[in-house]
């Protein structure tokens, strides 16, 4: 991964944005990504400016808030256990197919686990938050 290929992946982001969610950009996207060097670099920052998404700051060596982190990819981890696949086009498709039966409510559920992990790292001075 480079700051070009995730340029192109915030493009398709703010792509599937328009066609998915419709006006939702006139309300405004709030996006969340921790300090990785390819999310840093000017290639990056300039692509995610283009997309008109606001960027949420980000605690750096905070892995205990990234709702991918503890929420989207350790959910995913336990559906896809076990399971192989003959090829790259057949993993993503899973792993689309996972993602693209879930309610609103469960990506919604994520945003709240942060909110509370939040509050739970603001109490805890910082500390790394175990579960």
């Amino acid at each position: 991964m480079n700051g070009q290929y995730y340029a192109n992946l915030l493009a398709q982001a703010r792509e599937a944005v328009v066609q998915r969610r419709r006006g939702k950009l006139l309300r405004g996207v709030l996006f969340l990504q921790d300090n990785a060097s390819v999310h840093t670099s000017r290639v990056s920052r300039q692509a995610l400016k283009d997309t008109g998404f606001s960027e949420i700051d980000h605690p750096p060596y905070s892995p205990d808030l990234a709702p991918s982190d503890y929420f989207l990819f350790s959910n995913l981890k336990k559906v896809l256990r076990g399971r192989r696949f003959v090829d790259d086009n057949q993993m993503k498709m899973a792993v689309e197919s996972h993602f693209d039966c879930k309610e609103k409510e469960y990506f919604l559920g994520g945003l709240k686990a942060l909110y509370t992990r939040c509050e739970k790292c603001i109490s805890l001075e910082g500390d790394y938050i175990e579960k």
